[in-house]
């Protein structure tokens, strides 16, 4: 191991890239087996489209399919930008409505607990469209993979 933070984290193509990214409907991101991670974080990065804006929320889903899904709370943060970082803020299961502008990326955080607690283990972001203009966008998705006891790092030399 080098240290790197690329091999701590796992990164997932949650949406790949397009423009008219969210279409004027509801969008959704690959659904993430959450059975694998400790935290997600999903990455929506809208480069050019100034006035679209979409409602976040986050779902967990009872399999890859996502045949029943429950809307959960989950932790949201924005940078602008001028690559200003808004703080770090709760979100309740009903989400929220992102604000419009060109090169911004909005962070959308889960932890495992959150989805375990509603008896399923799969995870997905759903961008519902409330403005709708097209906006050059995407998702990555990274999570930090569950430490395994056999790769446990040692808590001390004795």
């Amino acid at each position: 191991m080098s240290g790197l933070l690329s091999e701590d984290l796992k990164f997932i193509n949650g949406l790949p890239p397009v423009a008219d990214a969210f279409a004027g409907a509801t969008v959704y991101s690959d659904i993430i087996d959450m059975g694998d991670f400790s935290r997600l974080a999903f990455v929506q990065f809208v480069g050019t489209g100034a006035t679209g804006t979409s409602t976040i929320t986050v779902e967990a889903c009872d399999d890859v399919s996502a045949s029943n899904v429950i809307a959960i709370k989950f932790h949201s943060r924005s940078v602008t930008v001028a690559d200003t970082e808004a703080a770090v803020v709760a979100r309740a299961a009903a989400g929220y409505a992102t604000v419009a502008g060109s090169n911004r990326i909005e962070i959308v955080s889960v932890r495992e607990d959150v989805v375990g607690a509603t008896g399923y283990q799969f995870v997905r972001v759903k961008f519902a469209e409330v403005v709708d203009s097209p906006v050059l966008g995407g998702i990555l998705a990274f999570g930090v993979p569950k430490v395994k006891a056999s790769s446990a790092r040692p808590t001390s030399l004795i």
